[in-house]
């Protein structure tokens, strides 16, 4: 059985470069056309085998008829090789391709050329002018069908021009003199003039279909650019609506206590002991919410400006440790910290908002057991760990997490205000620091920060 033709997935224009793109329609163009330009090469063959084989030699019209079709079969064993493993590929491997195999055009031209030697001036002059009119509508179809690729158009159109002239320079020489009726200098200067205007016509019909190419990828570029804008501001749109919203929920609440507990503290002061905490609660969950909300935006607004340098790892660790430890023991948590030694280039206050909203994540999210901070290596790569005994984040939700004012809809992760993971997320990809999540619902999550570069 024939094997089937290899099926790859279609590339778009935004995999490759413009004048890539380009090259890689233009030469599957011309190999589009190759077949059916085969199948006319064929039929003229048996064409002129027929008009001739009773007016030349037999023996040398068989030779070349022969030599012609095994260059012709060739050129169709080209084309299956092609269809087999180089449809929609582009690249080195389309070029290295086209320059192993392009000579078989040429080859093909000169066979045909070479015709003249079988017939000029030997058949009767009704025939000859047959057998010219097939060169000279091979050349001009040439044009259309093998100028998308140059380099096989010239020469293909350069193998016939040559085998023509030398065919008919040998008749001039054959005849040792300056014929009495001047036709085979005549017919030599219109071969010559032919040959220059089809090499013309070509290579401007090439350009044509190069500006044509150039300006379809132009606008495949343009329109990619429009949609992928468009997209961006629909989002920015979904964005804000989320924004006001969720800022309009959580400031709902807190903003409602305030107002309670100050006209209750106006109409009973001597409460002022079991009043005071609740109203400094609620003041504190409105300043965390701004806090936030300005952290969100500031990274938004302005591109965060990197400023890497050698960064401690135990130093850093223990930052974090001291910043973070009265947290976890008024939440009655155990908080670990397994250090290492060594440095990593990184920018080391971004990278400690970064761990930092991390570890208060964990600690927000976690009830009962404790927190662990570490650096392990990962695949080679050293990385800084968190993992804790929280509630767990089940799999439909880990890459919505990271999405602003996106909450777990479980109970026990209801504080916060969603934005944490979503600086987290702002500040790795401008750190250039990765990210990963592992987690099972109900038994707790890691998150790790691959400390690359």
């Amino acid at each position: 059985m024939n094997a089937s033709p290899t099926i790859r997935p279609p590339q778009s224009v935004a995999d490759f470069s413009r004048e890539e793109w380009v090259e890689m329609r233009l030469i599957h163009t011309f190999m589009r056309y190759a077949r059916p330009a085969l199948h006319s090469a064929l039929v003229l063959l048996v064409v002129m085998v027929a008009i001739l084989y009773r007016h030349v030699d037999p023996l040398a019209l068989g030779l070349w008829a022969t030599a012609t079709a095994v260059v012709t079969l060739s050129r169709y064993g080209v084309i299956s090789i092609y269809q087999r493993n180089l449809v929609g590929v582009s690249g080195p491997p389309l070029r290295a391709f086209m320059a192993r195999y392009g000579w078989t055009w040429p080859a093909s031209a000169m066979a045909w050329g070479a015709s003249m030697f079988i017939y000029f001036l030997k058949a009767p002059i009704y025939d000859q002018f047959l057998c010219m009119v097939v060169l000279v509508g091979m050349a001009g179809f040439a044009v259309g069908t093998f100028s998308s690729w140059l380099p096989c158009f010239r020469s293909y159109v350069n193998g016939l021009g040559i085998s023509v002239v030398i065919a008919l320079l040998y008749e001039l020489v054959k005849e040792g003199g300056l014929p009495s009726t001047f036709n085979t200098y005549g017919m030599l200067a219109l071969v010559v003039i032919y040959w220059a205007v089809i090499r013309v016509s070509g290579q401007r019909f090439h350009e044509v279909q190069r500006v044509n190419l150039e300006l379809q990828y132009d606008n495949s570029t343009l329109i990619k650019s429009l949609t992928e804008q468009s997209r961006a501001a629909l989002e920015a749109v979904e964005i804000k609506n989320r924004f006001i919203a969720s800022a309009a929920h959580d400031l709902r609440q807190p903003v409602h206590a305030l107002d309670l507990y100050a006209g209750w503290l106006a109409a009973e002061p001597e409460f002022v002991e079991q009043i005071t905490p609740k109203i400094v609660r609620s003041t504190k969950a409105v300043n965390d919410l701004f806090n936030s909300l300005f952290d969100l935006a500031g990274l938004e607004a302005d591109p965060l400006r990197v400023n890497p340098q050698e960064v401690d790892l135990a130093v850093l660790l223990q930052d974090l440790e001291a910043q973070y430890a009265p947290f976890a023991r008024e939440r009655s948590l155990r908080l670990r910290v397994r250090g290492a030694t060594g440095q990593i280039r990184s920018d080391p206050v971004l990278l400690q908002r970064l761990v930092g909203n991390l570890l208060s994540n964990a600690l927000r999210n976690t009830h009962r057991g404790g927190v662990l901070m570490a650096v392990r290596r990962r695949r080679g790569v050293p990385c800084i760990e968190i993992w804790d005994t929280g509630v767990g984040i089940a799999k439909e939700h880990q890459q919505a997490i990271f999405q602003e004012f996106y909450r777990i809809p479980l109970q026990g992760t209801e504080e916060g205000f969603g934005l944490g993971l979503a600086i987290v997320s702002r500040l790795s990809e401008a750190l250039g620091h990765p990210i990963g999540l592992a987690s099972r619902a109900g038994r707790g999550s890691v998150f790790w920060v691959e400390l690359r570069g």
